[in-house]
């Protein structure tokens, strides 16, 4: 997917190079290292990702939990 033109996107709350970026890439969703562009790609189902986007949200994932 790194050879694929998409467009990813990171966090405009990210200010370095070590946040995380996301494309959205037809039926999916690709997530990669901001820091290793050309690493690993994680790819996820757009179900999987709007659960998983709902947990951080609820804080699920929350370290003092």
């Amino acid at each position: 997917m790194s050879r694929l033109s998409v467009d990813w996107r990171r966090s405009r709350r990210c200010d370095s190079n070590t946040c995380v970026e996301v494309a959205s890439a037809g039926a999916a969703v690709a997530m990669r290292d901001g820091k290793d562009p050309d690493g690993v790609i994680l790819v996820f189902s757009r179900d999987d990702w709007a659960a998983f986007v709902a947990g951080l949200r609820a804080g699920d994932f929350d370290a003092d939990r």
